[in-house]
């Protein structure tokens, strides 16, 4: 019987369980999600093959759970960016600087690489709810304005970021890109709001 090496069971299962996924995320920062199989992230994780499937059905599981992972740390990353502001075009400035930030401290392509995994259907709502939380505090901050078409808007944002993170990744000046960005985002949504 293998040596438990927590206080209680319950402890052990959830060290063991943070051991395959931190084996997996270095094989995704390494090699993109393609890296990711069980008997790569057992050997990463100097575990047995067999033991990862008491924690994961699959390694698509696997980066399901990675992929939502990533998602609770980039809300919290962006709620942590938004607290304290309590004018709505100010909250929606800094939710894009920061997201923008994500971009340019590469993290966000662990997060490309993840997605090209197809998930198991049976996680796709708790990743659909990931993303709903993600960008709640936006839609709610757009809602604020008074803007009509909340979708619309959203879509707007997305583009303009989507826009400067290639920019971005291109090796543009990020401070610049980011500032570019949220003064064009939140001119539009100005005009948009006095609509």
């Amino acid at each position: 019987m293998p040596k438990i090496q927590a206080p209680t069971l319950v402890a052990h299962r959830e060290l063991r369980r943070q051991q395959l996924m931190s084996a997996a995320m270095e094989l995704a920062i390494s090699g993109g999600a393609s890296a990711i199989t069980v008997a790569a992230v057992a050997q990463k994780a100097g575990l047995s093959r067999s033991s990862i499937y008491e924690y994961f059905s699959s390694s698509a599981d696997l980066v399901a759970d990675l992929v939502i992972e990533e998602l609770d740390y980039y809300t919290l990353r962006l709620g942590d960016a938004i607290k304290g502001a309590t004018d709505p075009f100010e909250m929606i400035s800094l939710w894009i600087a920061e997201g923008l930030r994500y971009v340019e401290d590469g993290r966000h392509m662990l997060v490309k690489s993840l997605n090209t995994v197809t998930t198991p259907d049976y996680r796709k709502d708790e990743i659909s709810m990931g993303h709903r939380k993600l960008v709640a505090p936006l839609r709610e901050a757009l809602a604020a304005t008074g803007i009509a078409d909340i979708q619309g808007a959203s879509a707007f944002i997305s583009s303009v970021t989507d826009a400067a993170s290639i920019r971005i990744e291109s090796g543009n000046e990020a401070g610049i890109e980011i500032q570019n960005a949220t003064i064009f985002a939140i001119a539009g949504l100005r005009a948009l709001a006095r609509k």
